[in-house]
């Protein structure tokens, strides 16, 4: 199994999903013709879009509620994505601890975007985690 992978291709999708609004084929078919990942990985990426697209809007507000000062469309796309990535993992996988969501979350930004944006991505999902916590 090999999920750190199979969360960049998750992450890639959802990515792109934010430009295109559908399903990236052909990340897709790279995704289930890498031979690192399991049928178990290839099922939790397509599982994670799926949820992440299905509760796009839920999402979003809770970025929004917790992005104090900054507008979703202003929000740099790959921070985007991996805020949406997160927290549909912490809100709709249980088989996913929220901590390990939000560690992975800030590992591919570190990797994908700018030097700033780990320690925002870190505290809008420490918020998201606080409020999830309190339910």
């Amino acid at each position: 199994m090999n999920r750190k992978k199979a969360r960049e291709y998750a992450y890639q999708m959802i990515f792109s999903y934010l430009f295109n609004n559908e399903k990236d084929e052909y990340i897709l078919e790279k995704c289930n013709a890498d031979k690192d990942l399991s049928n178990e990985d290839a099922e939790y990426v397509n599982l994670t879009f799926n949820n992440a697209t299905a509760n796009l809007d839920e999402i979003k507000s809770c970025i929004q509620q917790y992005a104090i000062g900054y507008q979703l469309d202003r929000i740099y796309k790959p921070d985007l994505a991996v805020l949406i990535l997160a927290i549909a993992e912490m809100k709709y996988n249980d088989e996913v601890p929220d901590s390990v969501a939000i560690s992975e979350a800030v590992c591919i930004i570190k990797k994908y975007s700018t030097a700033k944006s780990g320690p925002f991505v870190n505290g809008i999902l420490a918020s998201v985690y606080k409020e999830l916590n309190k339910q």
